[in-house]
């Protein structure tokens, strides 16, 4: 049998890529993303500051569902049965629910176990209590207005609301059960002549 020829690689019309046989799995190919920082380090003040925030605002929160299930009745009366009777079903099943979602979802975004799914949770919660304090007290004013009891009364809802959706948006940071690892798996495309 004669030798194959083999190209030059001076040629470079000569394609020496090794070719996939397209009966084979494809290739696992892991990659490693260096830290945006050009000197790898962490910005551990900031991931602190992260941390604080996520814990803090949890242990806030818990005292709210603690509430809903101290008296369940009085919630679905003059809350979700005077402000959100266009939900389906029984009061006391939406009352329930926000009050395990404000139990459970700051354990997990504390400990950032589902922190993204946590924080969904929780700030779905808070686009109810914005338009229950809104459809009750009004705007009160907002924002020039100096109220008697110092701040708005959608206020609070409204500070949580945010503090959710960042989370929900950037995840829990660095100093979380749900730390991401900066190594990607991905499978090359085969190419098309």
């Amino acid at each position: 049998m004669p030798d194959a020829e083999i190209p030059q690689p001076q040629d470079p019309q000569v394609d020496i890529s090794p070719k996939l046989n397209a009966a084979s799995a494809p290739q696992r190919v892991e990659v490693v993303v260096d830290s945006s920082s050009s000197d790898n380090t962490v910005n551990i003040t900031g991931e602190l500051a992260i941390f604080v925030l996520r814990i803090l605002v949890s242990l806030m929160m818990i005292h709210h569902g603690l509430e809903k299930f101290q008296d369940p009745q009085g919630f679905s009366e003059f809350v979700v049965g005077k402000f959100f009777g266009f939900l389906p079903g029984d009061p006391i099943i939406w009352t329930f629910a926000a009050a395990a979602t404000q139990v459970v979802c700051p354990i997990g975004l504390a400990i950032g176990f589902f922190p993204r799914l946590s924080a969904l949770g929780l700030l779905s919660t808070m686009l109810f209590a914005i338009p229950f304090h809104l459809l009750d007290t009004g705007l009160e004013g907002f924002p020039l207005a100096v109220v008697e009891a110092h701040n708005y009364a959608f206020e609070p809802a409204a500070v949580y609301a945010a503090i959710f959706f960042y989370f929900l948006c950037a995840g829990p940071g660095r100093l979380s059960a749900a730390r991401k690892t900066n190594k990607i798996t991905y499978y090359p495309q085969k190419k098309v002549n």
